[in-house]
């Protein structure tokens, strides 16, 4: 356990941790970045993958955990777009009752920026494709753009981190 001793509102000691608390350390990290425009049409009955937007992780140890974090700029000409985080064609994160679930959703028609940030265990030494798909309450969604003007265009990340245990 840390000893934190103050003196004079100063640390005067601080010793380690013990080593049976696990403290974890990235092994490997992967990013993809999408710098074209994604659209598609739909409604929130029909997630669509957005192209180009995935990253695969051979994870080294079945017991290591993956941290993803995509960070998303995009649009809808409906009211509400919806994102949902999946490990290969299974979804992952979402709330455990509703008759529409997602990962996240974001209000308003111009460019909602959502972050995702998911600690997985994929349980696998395989490779393993993480992914978003979105979905619109109506309308089109887009990625890396405003709904109403592709001459204001932005960037989205998906990374993966591996993480020992």
């Amino acid at each position: 356990m840390a000893i934190i001793k103050p003196n004079n509102n100063t640390i005067s000691a601080i010793t380690a941790l013990p080593a049976s608390i696990p403290t974890g350390k990235v092994l490997q990290v992967v990013q993809t970045v999408k710098l074209d425009i994604f659209s598609t049409t739909n409604n929130y009955n029909n997630f669509t993958d957005i192209t180009g937007f995935s990253v695969a992780i051979t994870p080294s140890s079945s017991s290591n955990k993956v941290l993803i974090i995509a960070q998303i700029s995009g649009s809808v000409t409906g009211t509400t777009q919806f994102f949902n985080l999946l490990r290969g064609s299974t979804t992952i994160f979402q709330p455990s009752s509703g008759s529409f679930k997602s990962t996240v959703a974001a209000d308003g028609m111009n460019t909602p920026h959502v972050t995702i940030s998911f600690l997985d265990s994929p349980s696998t030494t395989s490779a393993t494709t993480y992914k978003v798909q979105t979905a619109a309450q109506g309308g089109t969604c887009y990625v890396n753009r405003r709904n109403d003007s592709d001459t204001h265009t932005f960037t989205s990340s998906i990374t993966a981190m591996e993480v020992s245990t």
